[in-house]
């Protein structure tokens, strides 16, 4: 039977803002920050200093009879609750008041004050805790976009997607395993827009989906107060070992001008490609109007140009590590 290959994400020590840019990001690959100060949140933060802080203002949240949730099955129910009760529901394994069953997981991801024009931002939604939380200063302030707070239940695991941002994922209490996949490997990935059609990448059905066998996979387990570098692009899929609370820290590496300015998620895909997808449609029904075996010749034509002007390398060749992951300095690299 073949295996996935797999590769662990590096981890980085005694990281500060010219480590990060001179070492870790100009590789565009993940790569685990620890040791970083995100302030007292690692400490403060359990479920009655949350349930206090957080009082009883109203949360729309993911409900689930199931821990592996699916956004493209819609396999859970949006609720809402005050969200000290939905604190205490979340670090529960077993609930008296519920939902759908006594077993549901509950996932919260933070919105704006607006969901459909603003941006999620812990200072708004949440200013008392936001004051234990010390956002990573690796980026120029006006290049901000969101941080989005997020609690989940023991075992929920999170669907394979993308982002088009750049982003830190801090893992303030509680264990999580997240996988990861280069960018290079999205035509493995049973892709249905931003999302991969693969639910469960552990024990994937490959007579659905062969090809996810040739995606390679990056593994790492983040601890209480690790940071994570998700570089644009890089799809992820996240498993809760414990409860645990997060915020994801996005901004924006491209121009400003780069992305659809409606777009208050940081998910949809950056103009100039959206532009360029809806002109591939468009030639596609052009190429319709051809018998099958032109539309074969001619498209064929047309994926070797795409390649030829678009890919940075092989997509089938071998990655490694960039050498800017390597051990620098004396700082601390090692495998999990």
């Amino acid at each position: 039977m073949e295996v996935q290959e797999r590769v662990a994400v590096p981890i980085f020590t005694e990281v500060d803002r010219d480590v990060f840019l001179n070492e870790v990001y100009p590789g565009r690959s993940p790569a685990i920050l620890r040791g970083v100060d995100l302030g007292p949140c690692v400490d403060r933060w359990t479920v009655e200093y949350l349930a206090l802080k957080g009082g009883q203002r109203e949360v729309k949240i993911h409900v689930s009879s199931v821990p592996q949730m699916d956004f493209l099955h819609k396999n859970f129910i949006y609720r809402t609750l005050p969200f000290d009760e939905f604190v205490r529901r979340a670090a529960e394994t077993k609930h008296s008041d519920f939902f759908l069953a006594e077993e549901e997981s509950y996932y919260l991801r933070s919105l704006g004050e607006d969901v459909r024009k603003e941006p999620a931002d812990l200072s708004r939604q949440f200013p008392d805790l936001a004051e234990d939380f010390h956002t990573p200063r690796f980026f120029e302030p006006d290049r901000f976009f969101s941080s989005v707070f997020r609690i989940s239940s023991c075992g929920l695991q999170l669907w394979t997607h993308y982002d088009v941002m750049d982003n830190l994922l801090a893992q303030v209490t509680g264990r999580k395993r997240v996988a990861l996949y280069r960018p290079q490997d999205a035509l493995h990935l049973y892709l249905n827009g931003d999302k991969s059609e693969v639910l469960d990448i552990d024990a994937p059905d490959l007579k659905r989906f062969p090809e996810f066998i040739k995606a390679q996979r990056y593994d790492c387990v983040l601890e209480p107060g690790d940071l994570l570098f998700i570089p644009a692009l890089w799809f992820h899929n996240t498993l809760a070992l414990h409860f645990g609370v997060g915020v994801n820290v996005f901004w924006r590496h491209l121009p400003a001008e780069a992305y659809d300015k409606k777009d208050p998620y940081g998910n949809k895909d950056p103009v100039a490609a959206a532009r360029a997808l809806q002109t591939l449609e468009r030639a596609l029904h052009t190429l319709d109007e051809l018998p099958a075996e032109y539309r074969d010749f001619y498209g064929r034509r047309m994926v070797q140009r795409i390649q030829n002007r678009t890919y940075c390398h092989n997509p089938d060749s071998e990655t490694t590590i960039p050498r800017s992951l390597s051990h620098k300095h004396g700082r601390v690299y090692k495998d999990l």
